[in-house]
């Protein structure tokens, strides 16, 4: 992601696929490999680590990934070369954060992504629909009935999206 200061910033986001769940997420200017490492012990780091994950090829996983994951107790899954349908649901994810989100602000440096990320999530947990969830978020919602009130808009991300819920008058 270019900031307004033409520094380029990289995010590192880490997916359950079973319901789009954002798990993690990292921003830095400068991916190593030890900050890579890092990011994946922070999204697991109690004995929570699932059974796989699903990575490309990037350069930037670092010799080390393979024996992390599975010290950690996962197998790796790698997509082939220059695959990106391999991994839809983080493909989707990524073009969702760039289509709803990031084209219509202006990030000024790390602090301001991880902020604006931070809320984007937490509308996309949410708030977000998804058709293979049954136009649920990922995490589940009741439904509301029209005796509860009535529906209003709550901004959400700045204003940029909105959450509908009834409110009793």
């Amino acid at each position: 992601m270019p900031t307004a200061t033409f520094r380029v910033l990289f995010v590192f986001v880490v997916l359950a696929h079973e319901r789009r769940q954002v798990v993690h997420f990292g921003v830095t200017e400068h991916p190593t490999q030890e900050w890579t490492g890092q990011q994946l012990r922070e999204a697991f780091p109690w004995d929570e680590a699932p059974r796989y994950v699903l990575r490309d090829r990037d350069a930037i996983y670092g010799r080390d990934f393979a024996t992390m994951t599975r010290n950690m107790g996962m197998e790796e899954v790698l997509t082939a070369p220059r695959s990106p349908w391999q991994n839809p649901f983080v493909e989707r994810l990524v073009g969702s954060i760039r289509r709803e989100c990031l084209d219509h602000v202006i990030v000024w440096n790390e602090r301001s992504l991880r902020r604006t990320l931070q809320n984007y999530f937490v509308y996309y947990q949410r708030s977000r629909t998804h058709l293979a969830l049954g136009k649920d978020a990922p995490a589940p919602r009741a439904v509301e009935p029209p005796e509860q009130g009535r529906v209003v808009a709550i901004p959400q991300v700045g204003g940029l999206h909105h959450r509908y819920q009834r409110r009793a008058a």
